[in-house]
């Protein structure tokens, strides 16, 4: 070999300089060439996105460079890095490795004190700490009004980086029998519930993400050929028809086996695998996250990956005993990541307080 050659030239000729850097140049290139064989054959093939602590990159003080402002990019972050790189310095390495990461949350229902939780676990939601709230944020919790005052206060500070969907409770019918309009009437007003329950109809009922994960309460519908632009044609701003796609997107649920069968909730359907499966192909989508059912882990993952559950209120209800999760998803394949937590306390104001008396009967 190249090497062995350039070794046998350096040991008759050790004091040949040029011979020296010869063979430390070619012995380099050989360990160069070996390390990314070995990357190569690595059969996890991980991103290198997976591999990178952003958090704990510090910025030296004497970096004069732009930096980016709350982790976005902003019109003087680029002018500045344009004039950076004109005079050939170099951006820091932080900012060039920085990427924006999307939290999903499931149901919070009336868990105030778990959703201060997420923040205190995930930050505050910001311009650079985008969220999306998949619905349910009100009812069986008894602080559901902290709840959704403080999701519409930071939908309104950060319209752009801030997403509530509606879930099936946030209807008329729903917030009557499990606590939601009696607990505003109780606080406030009954005026204040009739502008609640006109604002919930213009949540969204579902958010696509990077073309590529669609996100619903419920999930997916009671019959085949449902597309992306059928659901923008729904008309929301109204309460929940008892049948169709619109009903289907709140209250739907997976289910293992093939095909569609009754729902155990008496409303919309159970959805196998291969109707997932269909939906995905025909809408070029790579899988489905909801929310909508109570989970061990906080979350759960099915259909062969295509479809993953979030629930975001651990101990269900004071009595569930399931842990709390969100996912982030990042990167160019929004592979998602979970993050699993649990209940903290709160004050002792029972779950279902606000509900009617023949819901109360029923926790009981």
């Amino acid at each position: 070999s190249r090497v062995g050659g350039q070794r046998a030239v350096v040991r008759v000729r050790p004091n040949d300089k040029d011979a020296k850097m010869k063979y430390q140049e070619c012995n380099k290139i050989v360990k160069q060439k070996a390390f990314e064989r070995a990357i190569a054959s690595d059969e996890t093939k991980k991103s290198v996105v997976d591999s990178l602590d952003i958090e704990s990159m510090t910025i030296e003080d004497d970096y004069a460079g732009p930096k980016l402002e709350d982790g976005k990019v902003t019109v003087s972050f680029m002018t500045d890095m344009m004039e950076w790189f004109k005079e050939q310095k170099k951006l820091h390495r932080k900012c060039a490795y920085q990427t924006d990461k999307l939290t999903i949350c499931g149901d919070t229902h009336g868990q105030y004190y778990d959703l201060l939780n997420i923040f205190k676990l995930n930050g505050l939601p910001s311009d650079a700490n985008p969220y999306l709230f998949n619905g349910d944020f009100v009812d069986r919790g008894s602080f559901s009004l902290e709840v959704i005052l403080t999701l519409f206060g930071f939908k309104l500070l950060y319209p752009d980086n801030f997403h509530l969907l509606r879930g099936n409770h946030e209807t008329d019918n729903m917030n009557q029998m499990y606590g939601f309009e009696g607990e505003v009437k109780a606080k406030y007003t009954a005026q204040m519930f009739q502008l609640f329950s006109e604002v919930f109809q213009w949540l969204p009922l579902a958010q696509c993400i990077n073309t590529k994960v669609l996100v619903m309460h419920g999930g997916l519908f009671s019959e085949d050929g449902v597309t992306l632009d059928d659901i923008r044609k729904i008309d929301r701003n109204r309460q929940p028809p008892d049948s169709g796609p619109m009903c289907d997107l709140l209250w739907s649920d997976p289910q293992p086996q093939n095909g569609r069968s009754v729902s155990k909730r008496g409303v919309s359907c159970q959805f196998g695998p291969d109707v997932t499966e269909s939906f995905l192909e025909k809408n070029k989508l790579d899988y489905i996250i909801r929310s909508h059912e109570v989970k061990a882990e906080g979350y759960e993952v099915t259909h062969s990956g295509k479809c993953i559950t979030v629930f975001s209120a651990p101990n269900y209800c004071d009595q569930m005993g399931n842990k709390g999760a969100y996912i982030h998803l990042r990167g160019s394949d929004l592979k998602p990541e979970f993050h699993q937590f649990t209940a903290v306390p709160h004050p002792n104001v029972k779950p279902m307080a606000y509900a009617n008396t023949l819901m109360q009967l029923g926790m009981m």
